[in-house]
């Protein structure tokens, strides 16, 4: 049986998801902290390798002990767990809920159905410094007319496409096409810029080099139609800056069943 753990962390201090001896991870600290919790060293597996300063409020880590003859070892009530776990682990990370899982064949990472993932643009010329690790600060107001455009030029990535051109120079990835699911770009509540896309998997930096290519087209140097010929192109140059990584944050994770995540 494998544990699954809906997870939210802060991910300014964390050098991202997966492991590294040297620098504090979100999987790293995860492990140390569940081991102690259970009482003997697990295995914790991720669904996304986030990159260092990317947040998530929705974040999916499957748990199992790591020797085969461990036994009964949970002896927490999944129901239970985000209350134990919570009182171990620092304040920039937190366990919401739990599920257990008795298929043996799925991996959180290469079950997933979809991904969402939100970039969020602060477009105030005097932005609020609490806000510096959560939003990508333009400094320069974006009108109702320019977000229209970003929205169209958005919903141009639905679909089946070659994604090579918002992939990260110098990458290994070989196949690059994706299938998107959903675009758009939206003013939040809060005055927010919103960049949200939704998609069966994602290159690496590709939310970002896309979010980049929307401030191009909001500084007009892009039209919503030049999105596909930038996507045609398969040719990262062709694309806008890399944005930086304080604004993105994965939101949602879905899978082939429906998680009824457990948190009493």
């Amino acid at each position: 049986m494998k544990l699954l753990l809906k997870i939210a962390f802060d991910g300014t201090e964390f050098h991202g998801y997966q492991f590294q001896p040297s620098h504090r991870t979100v999987q790293g600290t995860l492990t140390e902290t569940l081991s102690e919790l259970f009482g003997e060293p697990v295995n914790v597996t991720g669904c996304s390798r986030t990159d260092s300063g990317v947040h998530a409020s929705y974040f999916v880590a499957a748990i199992e002990p790591k020797s085969e003859d461990s036994g009964d070892w949970l002896r927490i009530p999944p129901s239970k767990i985000h209350r134990a776990a919570n009182d171990l682990l620092p304040r920039d990370i937190s366990v919401l809920g739990a599920f257990p899982v008795e298929d043996t064949d799925f991996h959180p990472r290469y079950s997933v159905v979809s991904k969402e993932y939100v970039y969020r643009i602060d477009d105030s010329l005097a932005p609020q410094p609490f806000m510096r690790n959560y939003v990508y600060a333009h400094r320069r107001p974006i009108s109702d007319a320019e977000i229209s455009d970003m929205d169209s030029a958005a919903q141009r990535f639905v679909g089946k496409h070659d994604f090579t051109s918002y992939m990260a120079a110098g990458s290994k990835i070989t196949d690059a096409e994706r299938c998107v699911y959903s675009a758009s770009v939206k003013r939040n509540s809060a005055g927010l810029i919103e960049f949200r896309v939704c998609a069966d998997g994602f290159l690496y930096n590709m939310v970002r080099i896309m979010a980049g290519t929307m401030i191009e087209v909001a500084k007009g140097r892009l039209s919503p139609a030049d999105t596909d010929k930038v996507t045609e192109a398969k040719n990262r140059e062709a694309a806008g800056e890399t944005l930086p990584p304080s604004g993105l944050c994965l939101c949602k994770v879905t899978y082939p069943f429906e998680i009824g995540w457990l948190a009493d």
